[in-house]
């Protein structure tokens, strides 16, 4: 096991999709939640990614505090 904590680069690889900084602050941009949504239920989740975001807060993994944090990220601010 690992004792690095993956960051929100790695992040976006893990899941498929480009970890340049400009496409993670667009995506984030473009895929706003509501206050109460939960991440793992996002529309714009392949089943993959959804499957791994699951995982990885079900199991408390190392991925879970960058997710945690790509949550609250996500989060329409007002």
């Amino acid at each position: 096991m690992s004792l690095n904590k993956p960051n929100m680069a790695e992040l976006f690889k893990q899941l498929g999709l480009s970890s340049d900084k400009i496409h993670i602050d667009r995506f984030i941009e473009r895929h706003q939640l509501n206050t109460h949504a939960e991440l793992v239920t996002a529309i714009f989740w392949t089943s993959e990614q959804r499957d791994f975001l699951h995982e990885a807060i079900a199991e408390d993994s190392n991925w879970s505090e960058v997710v945690d944090e790509l949550a609250s990220l996500l989060i329409r601010k007002p």
